[in-house]
């Protein structure tokens, strides 16, 4: 299994405007080549007075599916450079479409390149990035009076809190790699001079931002 990915940190629609062409550039977030497709058709047809929608998709754990599409375009002036600003990001499961309406000016092949890695690129710095790694759950029991330091602890280290129940007692759910779990409860067992105790829950990815949007 994936001990970790990066993907887009969520759907979004982006706009350029070059040369007096308008870019709309379309990112979702994809499981399958049926969902990728799907939704290209979907941009197409919401678009469909547009002169181009190109479109790029990379899937697989280690980006093992890649298409792309110029849409009447030059080729490999749309399709090819989309997607290699997703694998220069080393995203996975995304699916992207740049529509264009035509300006009037016509940008050559070289400025065409630009424009469409260019659409893709802002897309993606305007909804951000997020690493998901492959953690455990454990939740830590404590009392009150050792929150301060728990907390604390969580900040400096950089741990991922899931969840935070104050009850009657505080119960945090801290999200763990496998390999460092001996580790982290033996720090928090001496930080807390053994006032803590550990149940172990699901093994689930977690997503935190990596990039975050301009």
């Amino acid at each position: 299994m994936l001990q970790s990915y990066r993907t887009i940190q969520q759907d979004s629609v982006h706009e350029t405007e070059i040369k007096k062409s308008q870019f709309i550039c379309s990112l979702k977030r994809v499981t399958t080549e049926e969902e990728a497709k799907a939704f290209i058709q979907a941009i197409k047809k919401e678009h469909w007075k547009a002169n181009h929608n190109c479109s790029a998709y990379v899937l697989g754990d280690h980006q093992e599916i890649q298409r792309t599409s110029d849409d009447g375009e030059p080729s490999g002036t749309a399709g090819v450079p989309m997607l290699e600003v997703l694998k220069k990001n080393d995203l996975i499961n995304v699916a992207v479409v740049v529509t264009r309406y035509f300006g009037g000016i016509k940008l050559g092949a070289g400025g065409l390149i630009r424009a469409y890695s260019g659409a893709v690129a802002h897309a993606i710095r305007g909804t951000g990035i997020v690493e998901g790694r492959l953690q455990q759950e454990i939740m830590v029991t404590l009392n009150y009076a050792s929150w301060a330091k728990m907390e604390n602890f969580i900040e400096n280290q950089q741990i991922p809190v899931k969840d935070t129940q104050f009850t009657d007692q505080v119960v945090v759910t801290c999200m763990i790699d496998q390999p460092k779990i001996d580790e982290f409860e033996d720090q928090v067992t001496d930080l807390l001079s053994g006032q803590a105790t550990f149940d172990t829950g699901e093994i689930a990815y977690f997503e935190q931002l990596v990039k975050e949007a301009d």
